[in-house]
């Protein structure tokens, strides 16, 4: 893996900067420590909204979010690894409930390598998992529900079904509302305000499309870890977000990027006028 942006200039005065240009922009493994400094989430952790929302997603080059329903078939191993450090850094990890159920969603686990990193910010051994569901159509049975170090969290809205709601709460998931409205539709805004009062302000969306557009709507998407796979599907599988036209299209400062074996790891952090 090899740093293309930002490369620290090599005319500082100090030695170690300039060793430290060379070695980032040098074809090599990265550590997870290394790329855990570099996703670091910005102290404090607030954006607008109170949190800091980052997403994390992958597409081909010809803008598909999945090949067979599936985002696996876009990923890489340095994309994994990049997967594994972003959810290590993250308070709580917010997924919508058809990405759950078409990846097959488990538990996040601890990792030693971020234990340290962990302890020292307050933040619990492993993240949580927030699952965005309206109807609560989800199979209370799974691993995800029954055996997380974290207790899951279910975001729904407020005419979610008492019976369901109750199932969720039997199994030992922890249910937010977010959004009053009559429609029974969850407010992306307030998902993540919901979560920043439970205390999880470092936050990370894994998507689905759909979700990802709300939030992006919503106006509460602070930043966008995109990895680009040096693939082509054509067909007909959505972009990485799948939603209503913003009224104005929102506008994101490149952070960083990253290559390995053709992918690019970009990460782009919202403007905010």
């Amino acid at each position: 893996m090899r740093r293309l942006f930002p490369v620290p200039a090599e005319t500082s005065a100090e030695a170690s900067a300039v060793a430290s240009a060379r070695a980032s922009a040098e074809d090599r493994e990265w550590g997870l420590g290394e790329l855990a400094d570099a996703y670091a989430y910005p102290e404090p952790p607030h954006g607008p909204s109170g949190a800091w929302l980052r997403a994390n997603m992958v597409s081909s080059l010809d803008g598909a979010a999945h090949h067979d329903g599936r985002s696996k078939a876009l990923s890489s191993d340095a994309d994994m690894r990049i997967f594994g450090v972003l959810r290590g850094l993250a308070d709580a990890v917010v997924v919508g409930a058809e990405t759950v159920r078409r990846e097959g969603y488990r538990p996040a686990r601890a990792r030693e390598a971020f234990a340290e990193r962990r302890a020292a910010l307050g933040q619990s051994s492993a993240p949580a998992i927030a699952v965005v569901s309206a109807s609560l159509d989800l199979d209370f049975s799974r691993p995800l529900f029954t055996e997380p170090l974290v207790p899951t969290i279910v975001i729904t809205g407020a005419t979610a079904a008492e019976e369901r709601v109750g199932r969720a709460r039997a199994a030992g998931v922890e249910v937010v509302f977010a959004g009053s409205g009559p429609s029974g539709r969850v407010d992306a805004a307030a998902v993540v305000t919901a979560l920043a009062e439970l205390g999880h302000t470092r936050l990370l969306t894994e998507g689905g499309p759909t979700l990802l557009a709300e939030f992006a709507a919503a106006g509460v998407l602070d930043e966008l870890c995109l990895a680009v796979a040096p693939l082509a599907t054509a067909g007909d599988a959505k972009r990485i977000m799948n939603g209503p036209e913003l009224r104005e299209p929102e506008r994101f400062a490149l952070a960083s990027v990253l290559e390995e074996a053709g992918f690019l790891f970009t990460r782009y952090r919202r403007i905010y006028q």
